[in-house]
């Protein structure tokens, strides 16, 4: 398969290596200082292209890949206000696009399992949801896109909780609070607590590295290659899953 890369930084680098690992060739490394070489025969070829970038340059990045005809990988975030234009060009069929907030295989394990407690959540209002994201310092964007992704989840499965907020003194029992804090080098830790006068309900993913994130692009770009529209990591998980249980009935 062939590959290009947008974005040369330490998450760059760890796709380039574990796509190499996996036996993908790289026919284009875009960074800040060559974004015209996006127009080039060789990053057209790519098969697909994983995107880490901005919040600021990731749109016309995905926009520019799309003008080569370059399916998209994108996990930058800080940026989906602009979301639905660019799941609006993919119906219309001027691109391809898999965005996520996380590429982690197991967040969005994570996720999976936060929709499912906060369903159970749902028939018992004396637990209040919390959630603390923390990160490392260079991290732009706050609350974490991992973490709305989260907050997301327990708006559409728990229906008493309406919103988030960032803002202490607008917590309340149907506005949930979102904490963060950077710190170090610290990959992304997500922690959600569920409080009652009585107990603490707390599910918590710790990331360890980038390794997870960078692995879970390079899936998802192998997943994507072929595929046309606006994807996502719930599509490709679900497919993944499908083709696992098949595979266990085979055997």
């Amino acid at each position: 398969m062939k590959l290009a890369i947008i974005g040369y930084g330490k998450m760059g680098h760890a796709i380039e290596r574990i796509a190499r690992e996996r036996g993908h060739e790289i026919v284009a490394i875009i960074d800040a200082d060559n974004i015209i070489d996006i127009n080039t025969p060789e990053f057209r070829s790519a098969d697909v292209a994983i995107e880490f970038t901005t919040p600021k340059t990731a749109p016309e990045n995905i926009i520019r890949a799309f003008s080569q005809g370059v399916p998209v990988v994108c996990g930058t975030t800080g940026w989906t206000r602009r979301l639905p234009d660019m799941e609006m060009m993919c119906d219309r069929g001027q691109g391809t696009l898999l965005w996520s907030s996380n590429f982690s295989l197991g967040v969005n394990i994570f996720f999976a399992v936060n929709r499912c407690l906060a369903s159970l959540m749902q028939g018992f209002p004396q637990y209040t949801p919390e959630m603390k994201e923390v990160h490392h310092i260079h991290k732009l964007d706050h609350p974490s896109g991992t973490a709305i992704t989260l907050a997301e989840g327990i708006e559409a499965k728990c229906r008493r909780i309406a919103a988030w907020t960032e803002e202490e003194a607008e917590a309340a029992p149907d506005r949930m609070l979102i904490r963060h804090e950077r710190e170090g080098e610290v990959p992304g830790t997500h922690t959600i607590t569920w409080d009652s006068p009585v107990d603490t309900i707390t599910i918590e993913h710790r990331a360890k590295s980038r390794e997870g994130f960078a692995l879970g692009a390079v899936v998802a770009a192998e997943w994507l290659k072929g595929r046309r529209g606006f994807q996502t990591m719930d599509k490709m998980m679900n497919s993944l899953v499908a083709d696992a249980a098949i595979l266990d009935l085979l055997r």
